[in-house]
């Protein structure tokens, strides 16, 4: 806890030039802590997407500074050589949709990660079913995307991004294909897994059903973000 997982500080991002430029980011300050799981939310058109997109390293921010863990990651420009090693390594994404790959079984989703990592694929491999097993769909391991339940989907997916061990996850709306039950049971594993790996996850939301489980919750409006105490109630 002695840094913070995600530290940024006035960051900026402008699309366009002159008179048709347009300020998505203007000055947005955030601070997320290892084993947290914070809220991001706002109305569309707010920026919550290219704030997701620059902590992603997905897009460039215009200025500003971004720090995962004690690197500083962006200062006025990228400080990163390798970007794809940077999201690959250390940022897991969790989207609204699962996009697991129909032709692998569950197993391989997970573990194909860590493979392009240079990981040994009996080692990837383990690592997928250790990960399976702490969701609860272990019985699952060997099945075909198609088999699962959407439920099942989402679960996957989270393991997916937990496989490199990232510190940080960014997860875009991830309970919104999802009835109330079946939301609230994503929230549940997002905090277990926050807090038994220690890893900083963003869930952007619209979902009024997770809204209260946050302890914390940034709302973005204008390309600025406020910051309050959620209620936190357990899901």
């Amino acid at each position: 806890m002695n840094q913070p997982a995600i530290h940024i500080e006035n960051l900026s991002k402008r699309y366009g030039e002159g008179d048709t430029a347009v300020d998505a980011l203007k000055g947005v300050d955030m601070t997320i802590w290892p084993g947290e799981v914070v809220g991001l939310v706002g109305p569309s058109g707010s920026g919550k997407s290219t704030l997701l997109k620059c902590l992603g390293a997905v897009i460039e921010p215009t200025a500003g500074k971004m720090q995962l863990g004690g690197d500083i990651v962006f200062d006025q420009t990228w400080k990163i050589d390798d970007l794809r090693v940077l999201r690959r390594d250390r940022i897991g994404f969790v989207f609204q949709a699962p996009y697991l790959i129909p032709f692998l079984d569950v197993t391989d989703n997970i573990a194909l990660l860590p493979m392009l990592a240079g990981v040994p694929d009996v080692q990837a491999r383990e690592r997928a079913r250790e990960l399976l097993a702490a969701l609860d769909v272990g019985h699952r391991a060997k099945a075909q995307v198609s088999q699962l339940s959407g439920g099942e989907q989402q679960r996957v997916a989270i393991a997916r991004a937990l496989a490199n061990r990232p510190p940080v996850i960014l997860a875009d709306e991830p309970t919104a294909p999802l009835d109330s039950e079946r939301a609230l049971n994503v929230v549940r594993i997002l905090n277990r897994m926050a807090g038994q790996y220690q890893t900083a996850i963003i869930v952007v939301t619209h979902d009024e059903k997770i809204i209260p489980t946050f302890k914390r919750i940034y709302h973005i409006r204008d390309g600025r973000t406020y910051e309050e105490a959620g209620e936190g109630r357990p899901a």
